[in-house]
């Protein structure tokens, strides 16, 4: 990996420090810095007695500028390696750079299975859609004995759209049933239309496999249109702030 001299290490992270799902941007960021103060504490922030410089920079969630702003890690600060992003879809949009570029790219949580595919210097820290989506429909299956599904899905968002994919792949193939499938965009505050069609095929449980930040207000309004199953999510949900939007109805 080359780097501006040979006095330091840089290292690039790049997430949503602001925007709609501020909250994975910001723990991430959170996270590296505990790496920070560690290397710090034990080996006086030095690696092969280089010191390590840390570049942070925010996308907004937006994926056309998370190119940008990994653009700027590779062509001017001249990072040896980028961490990010936690999102499947920038990380599709920053990947390619770095692949091109020959500076590896880890993202801590970006489950999209094409993310790595983009090529061998890009890699991941977490499981991928395919296994949660399984464990998501196993669990459907055999621990809450549910056949009939209807799934709500963000049809902006790859991680939403690769999970969909494989839960209705294992849950079908356990003899389960979608019977029905609605779809939303990032940023949508009112879903009552989808949920009302939802109830009316009358489903045992609805499988969201979005985002904290919609995730609680779909919880909300499900409830106040009296819907009463059980609402099943993947890892978006992980934020402290899914409580706090959705309420009771979490």
């Amino acid at each position: 990996c080359g780097g501006p001299s040979t006095e330091e290490l840089v290292i690039g992270e790049y997430g949503s420090l602001t925007g709609g799902d501020a909250d994975f941007g910001q723990s991430t960021k959170r996270g590296v810095e505990m790496a920070m103060d560690e290397l710090m504490a034990q080996k006086q922030g030095k690696i092969g007695g280089l010191t390590v410089r840390l570049v942070v920079e925010d996308d907004q969630g937006k994926p056309e500028e998370a190119a940008t702003v990994v653009q700027k890690l590779v062509n001017q600060d001249r990072v040896i390696a980028v961490l990010g992003e936690v999102a499947s879809g920038r990380s599709m949009a920053g990947g390619p750079i770095c692949q091109a570029a020959g500076v590896p790219m880890i993202s801590p949580s970006s489950t999209n299975p094409k993310v790595t595919e983009i090529g061998d210097y890009i890699f991941r820290m977490c499981f991928i859609d395919p296994f949660q989506g399984t464990v998501m429909a196993k669990f459907a299956s055999e621990n809450l004995k549910i056949q009939k599904v209807a799934i709500l899905k963000d049809v902006k968002n790859e991680y939403s759209i690769g999970l969909t994919e494989f839960f209705t792949e294992s849950f079908t193939r356990m003899g389960g049933q979608i019977i029905a499938e609605q779809a939303y965009s990032s940023g949508d505050q009112d879903f009552r239309a989808q949920l009302t069609s939802i109830k009316a095929q009358r489903p045992e449980a609805i499988f969201l496999p979005g985002y904290y930040t919609e995730a609680g207000l779909i919880a909300r309004q499900a409830r106040e249109l009296g819907i009463k199953v059980p609402i099943l999510g993947g890892d978006g949900w992980e934020s402290d702030q899914l409580i706090g939007i959705g309420g009771e109805a979490l």
